[in-house]
């Protein structure tokens, strides 16, 4: 679906070197330019390298180019493979009572759920201004000079608030 929507340039069809636009989509997102390369089998966004299967960028050249997708999906994940792997004889789980005795026990003990006094602590991210300039001393509420705060400070003139 996503490659209905791509725009697709080519620079370089010998080489197989093409230039996708994906479309700005309504979250804000999109909007964004990447390199194919189909001799090469990679892709600027990296989802082909990582996953192994072709991304919409690959579908939408193959689709101009009227070549076919499945060239270009790996071999282990065709309907021959499939079949090959599951081919083998599966036997149902039978019930309980026709499991054999093992010869050792299983213990399991209970989780520690005793549960904390007082109130959980939050947890958030710390942002820059919760750090403090460690050659700045701190600042009186009251008076705003520093090396001492409110409940030391001496200075006259001013009322206790």
């Amino acid at each position: 679906m996503k490659s209905r929507e791509h725009k697709v340039t080519t620079y370089n069809p010998r080489e197989g070197i093409y230039m996708v636009k994906s479309p700005i989509w309504v979250s804000g997102t999109g909007n964004n330019v990447y390199t194919f390369r189909l001799n090469n089998k990679s892709c600027s966004c990296g989802k082909w390298q990582t996953y192994t299967l072709p991304c919409s960028h690959v579908l939408v050249v193959c689709r101009e180019n009227g070549s076919r997708t499945d060239t270009y999906v790996p071999e282990i994940y065709s309907r021959q493979m499939y079949r090959i792997t599951y081919q083998a004889n599966f036997h149902p789980v039978l019930s309980e009572n026709f499991w054999r005795d093992v010869p050792f026990n299983l213990t399991f003990y209970p989780l520690n759920m005793k549960k904390e006094r007082g109130r959980k602590q939050g947890k958030r991210f710390q942002g820059e201004m919760d750090y403090r300039n460690p050659d700045s001393l701190p600042r009186c509420g009251r008076c705003r000079m520093p090396g001492h705060n409110r409940k030391n400070c001496n200075n006259p003139g001013l009322s206790n608030v």
